[in-house]
């Protein structure tokens, strides 16, 4: 039994095809195949049900996969260990694309003293982002305390939570508004509920279908005229940027210029979302542990 095969195993475990494995692993499904074999005749037990076309893990398999991800990832910590800074690090970050927009340029830096080290940032709703760290698939997840203190399914004791601050969802225009183009920055519900609006159906954090409710706005007391549907991120930017209708977004996307913030003077509700990074320590090499440190020196 070798870590190359327990590699080939796990990715086979989470796909439903050998070519789907191969394809992950830059391998012939023949190459895949073979490995598998080699691994099942080393335990001595076969690992999948092969009665239908796909892969599914029997109950043999589905100990050792439990088993394999922490020898990998065991091994994974030991060489990036011993290597230190010049470890060739895989670095695979997930969380909502939203979250990653904001944290994206902090996680590059808070990886800067690893020349060698590749950064992965993969789009996934929370409890898909929580899941993948539960398999091994990545190293962490950027999530809301909405999600962490709900303690789901996919939750480990052996879990760590760093708090990357909060953010405030803000009113936003882009620079041809009506609104910015009158210099009414500061504007009444009544001259604001005046214009179309852009939201997306689902919550950018969970992924919830939740309608008018998806953006944290308060519809139940300031109903809009919700215009614009659109789950994308950045068409629903571009939307605003065009001066085509107002959008409810975190505090962060006023970094770009073409956005400003509209104060809705007699508001009297604010939305804010606290955010961490989720990690395994048992299983977290150095760079890891720097990792989450320097993110959050970066948010005190």
């Amino acid at each position: 039994m070798n870590l190359s095969d327990l590699r080939v195993f796990v990715s086979a475990a989470r796909r439903p095809s050998l070519g789907a494995a191969a394809q992950e692993l830059h391998l012939t499904p023949s190459a895949v195949s073979k490995a598998l074999k080699r691994l099942e005749e080393a335990l001595g037990k076969p690992l999948f049900d092969r009665s239908s076309k796909q892969l599914v893990l029997n109950d043999s398999g589905q100990l050792m996969l439990n088993r394999a991800q922490t020898l990998l990832a065991l091994a994974d910590q030991a060489k990036a260990d011993l290597m230190g800074e010049q470890a060739a690090i895989d670095s695979r970050i997930a969380g909502p694309a939203i979250l990653l927009w904001r944290h994206g340029e902090m996680l590059s830096q808070a990886l800067s003293a690893y020349p060698q080290a590749s950064l992965r940032m993969q789009a996934m709703f929370e409890d898909e982002a929580l899941a993948a760290l539960a398999r091994g698939d990545i190293n962490a997840a950027i999530v809301t305390s909405d999600v962490i203190e709900g303690r789901g399914e996919h939750w480990s004791d052996e879990w760590e939570v760093t708090p990357l601050g909060s953010i405030t969802l803000h009113l936003m225009a882009g620079k041809n508004h009506p609104l910015v183009k009158a210099r009414k920055l500061k504007a009444k519900t009544a001259e604001v509920l005046k214009h179309d609006f852009a939201c997306p159906s689902r919550s950018l954090f969970c992924g919830m279908q939740r309608g008018a409710r998806s953006d944290g706005w308060r519809d139940d007391q300031l109903p809009r005229k919700i215009r614009y549907w659109a789950d994308d991120l950045q068409l629903l930017l571009s939307l605003v940027k065009a001066g085509q209708a107002l959008a409810y977004l975190p505090d962060f996307a006023l970094a770009d210029t073409a956005l400003r913030r509209i104060h809705v003077t007699d508001c009297a509700f604010e939305c804010v979302e606290q955010v961490a990074l989720v990690w395994n320590r048992a299983q977290a090499s150095a760079w890891q542990r720097d990792l989450a440190s320097a993110l959050a020196r970066y948010n005190s």
